[in-house]
């Protein structure tokens, strides 16, 4: 049975222009999947989000401001994101879709779901679009989880280059949303430094995980396997869903990590194994990429080891400084960060 993958032709018409994210990405995902007989997956058309999805997340005005935006013929909200007369069609499907992956998991059956949309959702704040983003998809389809599903523990793992600051501020304050990212640091937006970890009922819940510019295969993968693993194995989350953005890439040019296509398939192995391990549902929401060709081929190598059956622990994980650094800080909220030996 194939797995469900969410796309909507509305992508194609958020113009930006020249800029980073714009259309080509889309363009280039769906035809080297198309040519990888779609990696095991179904694509299926994406429903839009409801107002009421939206506002779960974000106050009617921010819901407003953008539609009202879009309907004028578009602007500038800041230097970095642009609207055009198709974003809110293309934003409110990018949200539909991440809604639909959840419906996909929780409701039918589906082990793995991906949504694959632009614009990316993950800067996106409470009341604040930014970085490209007008709504937090991820966050978007975590409430939902909840609302509809009464899901109660949701891991939202970010592995975008970029800190997905609008969903670490969306959830600080609850249990019910684990949030881990790994991203480069310094880097746009400033945020995710380690003592950033939430308040209130999320105290400890937000897990940041910097890396510096220069990083690889190694590094992210072994932050991946011996943090990212034995935090959410603690926590028991109920479901899975990546903020997949794939600009951690060495071909990309936002940012200055250097992953392999090899890389991100190691991860998303990770993701399968633990998934598979806890037997929950995994889900995928697209964020950024900006070397076209890198990013279809990455979002193809996901796929397509979600489509396999889930690999038996790695043969070996590599050691390395900076994630050692991140287990001691972490090791006393979270136990099994440091009794797992890597």
């Amino acid at each position: 049975m194939a797995h469900p993958l969410f796309a909507h032709e509305s992508s194609q018409r958020h113009d930006t222009g020249s800029h980073p994210e714009r259309a080509a990405r889309i363009v280039a995902i769906e035809r080297e999947l198309a040519a990888r007989d779609w990696c095991g997956f179904e694509r299926l058309e994406s429903p839009a989000a409801t107002v009421e999805q939206l506002q779960a997340v974000h106050p009617a005005t921010h819901v407003a401001r953008i539609r009202a935006l879009a309907a004028s013929g578009g602007g500038r909200i800041d230097a970095d994101t642009i609207v055009s007369p198709g974003s809110w069609d293309a934003a409110v499907h990018a949200a539909g879709g991440a809604v639909a992956v959840v419906d996909a998991l929780l409701r039918d059956g589906a082990g793995r779901a991906a949504s694959v949309h632009r614009p990316p959702g993950h800067h996106c704040e409470t009341a604040e679009p930014m970085g490209f983003c007008l709504f937090n998809s991820v966050a978007v389809a975590a409430r939902h989880a909840r609302d509809a599903y009464g899901i109660r523990r949701v891991l939202v793992f970010d592995w975008d280059v970029h800190h997905g600051n609008g969903t670490a501020e969306i959830f600080a304050g609850t249990d019910e949303v684990l949030f881990v990212s790994i991203h480069e640091f310094p880097l746009y937006p400033g945020t995710g430094r380690p003592d950033e970890r939430g308040h209130g009922a999320g105290e400890g819940l937000t897990v940041n995980l910097p890396v510096p510019a220069g990083s690889g295969d190694d590094t992210w993968v072994a932050m991946t396997e011996r943090v990212v693993l034995p935090v959410a194995r603690e926590y028991a989350p109920e479901l899975i869903l990546v903020s997949a953005g794939y600009d951690a890439h060495v071909e990309d040019p936002l940012a200055g990590c250097e992953v392999t296509d090899g890389g991100f398939d190691r991860m998303a192995e990770a993701v399968h194994r633990l998934g598979t391990e806890l037997g929950v549902p995994v889900g995928m929401v697209l964020e950024g990429g900006y070397a076209p060709d890198a990013l279809a081929r990455c979002v193809a190598g996901t796929l397509g080891t979600w489509s396999s059956p889930a690999p038996g622990a790695p043969a070996a994980v590599p050691q390395d400084g900076i994630v050692d650094r991140a287990r001691a800080f972490l090791a006393e909220r979270w136990p099994g960060v440091a009794a797992d030996a890597g």
